[in-house]
């Protein structure tokens, strides 16, 4: 639906909630090519796809209903890639989606002073460029996925 507003509307940017994500990049084929085509600039949002990405546990929702095992062990997996690299899970979610050129803000949902200030200190988290590649090196991410590696550095 988003990828059809983008072709037939006029708008200088859109949200994408929960599908362009760590875990999820459904967006990538055909709203993000939209979006390149018109120019269209892209906001993510639900990074975390309701709290999977936050804490992977076999109680953990994806969008916004108990995980499938096959998501949460994906989810697992990327996590270990994490502890691999000692970064944490939530900071690889949120810098995730600026590996896209067409990302150019991330909404991060928070509950208290506390989630903001670990939102903020993900987001300013280093995170090595052999942890993109080993995702990808391990299957967990598609090889045509554009990473925080891929980007050139801010000038």
């Amino acid at each position: 639906m988003l990828a059809r507003f983008v072709r037939e509307g006029d708008f200088d940017a859109i949200m994408c909630a929960g599908r362009y994500t760590l875990l999820d990049q459904q967006a990538l084929d055909e709203l993000l090519v939209a979006c390149a085509e018109r120019g269209t600039v892209v906001v993510a949002a639900a990074v975390m796809n309701s709290g999977l990405l936050a804490n992977p546990t076999p109680e953990a929702k994806f969008d916004y209903a108990p995980a499938p095992p096959a998501l949460l062990q994906r989810a697992l997996a990327i996590e270990a890639v994490c502890k691999r690299h000692d970064v944490p899970l939530r900071a690889a979610a949120l810098q995730f989606v600026f590996g896209h050129p067409l990302v150019v803000s991330v909404v991060a949902g928070v509950r208290s002073i506390a989630h903001l200030d670990d939102a903020v200190g993900n987001l300013r988290w280093s995170i090595p460029d052999a942890f993109w590649l080993e995702l990808k090196a391990e299957g967990l991410l598609d090889e045509r996925v554009p990473t925080p590696a891929d980007r050139p550095p801010a000038s």
